[in-house]
């Protein structure tokens, strides 16, 4: 079982920055892809952001491609989301994500992940 917590959430203006944390409690944490997502109200969950275990690069969203990064401490069991240049439609619920141990690449959609943190909300004010 994975347990993640994510934390940095919270309400900025557009243009402006956040960083958000998920911590996540597996010791196998370098061996999960790991990923972001978020969902708005009355909208789908979508893809943000994901990042492998090796030397695979990661992956972005369009909407996100060139603002976001998506960066991972195995150390510390600790993924992150460094969101700039947020936009009032980045406005959602953000949620971290944790592949199975045999994922079979970076996946872009909710399947492909098996543990789920609470979400953390973010709110770009225009």
């Amino acid at each position: 079982q994975v347990q993640l917590v994510e934390s940095g959430g919270g309400l900025v203006q557009a243009g402006g920055s956040l960083r958000l944390s998920c911590a996540a409690s597996a010791r196998t944490f370098s061996r999960r892809v790991m990923g972001w997502f978020r969902q708005a109200p009355g909208q789908e969950r979508e893809f943000v952001a994901a990042i492998s275990t090796g030397l695979s690069g990661p992956r972005y969203a369009d909407s996100v491609k060139g603002r976001f990064t998506i960066s991972r401490d195995n150390a510390k069991n600790a993924a992150y989301l460094q969101m700039n240049r947020l936009k009032p439609e980045d406005t959602a619920v953000y949620y971290c994500a944790a592949s199975s141990l045999t994922p079979l690449g970076v996946g872009v959609t909710p399947s492909e992940y098996a543990y789920w943190g609470q979400g953390t909300q973010v709110t770009v004010s225009s």
